[in-house]
């Protein structure tokens, strides 16, 4: 059943667009080849036995018949990998070994007839030396392959366990989506249909973007429309007690995660508003700057004598859920000055865009 399981792995085509061979045309996968070789070299070198000391001759002539295979391997492999990937993965596997196997053994004929013959007569197959030079560049190419097959392996297992991280922090919001938006729209339908009708609206669109791809990303104009969408719901609500003031410059297309500013109004007016019975107000900054994309959202609050664990609680989870797709890069703060409570987002442009780049 074991050796099933395997024959059916090696007999597709790699899933996935993330082929394990890496893409050996970038300069930054040619000079960890290179450097590798080198390394491997030079430890060949040092671990023969000389009278004279260091052979720097002998590191000299094996650094140029290792780096031309190696430089020659890479650009073949570059070239085929488009076809090698379309095939089985055993026959992905046999052709990165034949590649170098075989470019191993022509520079041995090659380096043995110009070194020994001087190009004078014909090549002379050394089949002990060929034999030799073939099992090392086999055992050291599958190794590599295994490392590249290992790393991509990883890499996978890495980004499903952030996918599966990032949409448990974003599940944990979706509930105040729906118990408050259902007891908006339950008070409204009965005195102001209309309103209840636009209410159900706009919460459709909400719960489509919340139930979107995770780590998804949109444009600053559409999370606008979702958050005024929410906003009307939370008016619909709260009435008079709620007073929203925009105050953003950001272009209409910059790149913004998904649901980034509907969860910093929701905890504004969940722990900032509501509870108190005369309301207040929000105040809403957006802007780009150096490439950074900055939101500032501050609302009134209560006296200091009320502490909100689930403010805590909220702010933790945005900044668990930036953590997951920014990294460092992106920071949450949150504060207090007098009779406002203040949060402040700011996330790197470049970076949304690379993510956005990849979920198209």
């Amino acid at each position: 059943m074991m050796k099933n399981g395997l024959w059916t792995l090696l007999a597709q085509p790699y899933s996935g667009e993330d082929f394990f061979l890496p893409d050996l045309c970038s300069s930054v996968a040619v000079f960890t080849l290179v450097v590798l070789a080198e390394l491997l070299v030079l430890t060949w070198v040092l671990a023969v036995p000389s009278a004279k000391g260091f052979d720097w001759l002998s590191l000299a002539m094996a650094s140029l018949f290792v780096q031309w295979i190696v430089l020659l391997s890479a650009a073949l492999l570059c070239r085929l990998r488009g076809w090698i990937q379309r095939r089985a993965l055993w026959i992905a596997i046999a052709v990165c070994l034949l590649v170098v196997v075989g470019l191993t053994l022509i520079f041995t004929v090659l380096a043995d007839w110009v070194l020994k013959q001087g190009m004078l007569g014909a090549p002379q197959l050394q089949a002990g030396q060929m034999l030799r030079h073939g099992l090392i560049a086999l055992i050291m190419t599958g190794l590599l392959l295994r490392y590249f097959y290992l790393q991509q392996q990883w890499q996978r297992q890495h980004e499903a366990e952030l996918k599966a991280r990032l949409q448990s922090l974003q599940s944990r919001i979706q509930p105040h989506f729906l118990f408050n938006s259902l007891n908006s729209i339950v008070s409204l339908i009965g005195s102001a249909p209309d309103r209840a009708e636009s209410a159900v609206l706009d919460l459709a669109d909400l719960f489509r973007a919340n139930l979107a791809e995770v780590g998804g990303v949109a444009t600053w104009e559409e999370e606008r429309h979702l958050c005024e969408g929410y906003l009307r719901i939370e008016h619909y609500r709260l009435g008079e007690r709620l007073q929203v003031e925009w105050q953003c410059d950001l272009p209409a297309h910059t790149p913004m995660p998904l649901l980034t500013l509907q969860p910093l109004l929701e905890n504004a007016i969940l722990h900032g508003l509501q509870p108190s019975l005369t309301g207040g107000n929000i105040r809403i900054s957006a802007g780009l700057h150096g490439g950074v994309v900055e939101l500032l959202v501050s609302n009134s609050c209560p006296s200091l004598t009320n502490n909100h664990e689930g403010s805590r609680m909220a702010l933790d989870n945005i900044r668990a859920r930036m953590n997951v797709l920014f990294g460092p890069q992106a920071k949450l703060e949150a504060w207090r000055e007098g009779e406002r409570f203040f949060s402040r987002l700011v996330y790197p442009v470049s970076h949304t865009s690379s993510i956005l780049q990849r979920s198209h």
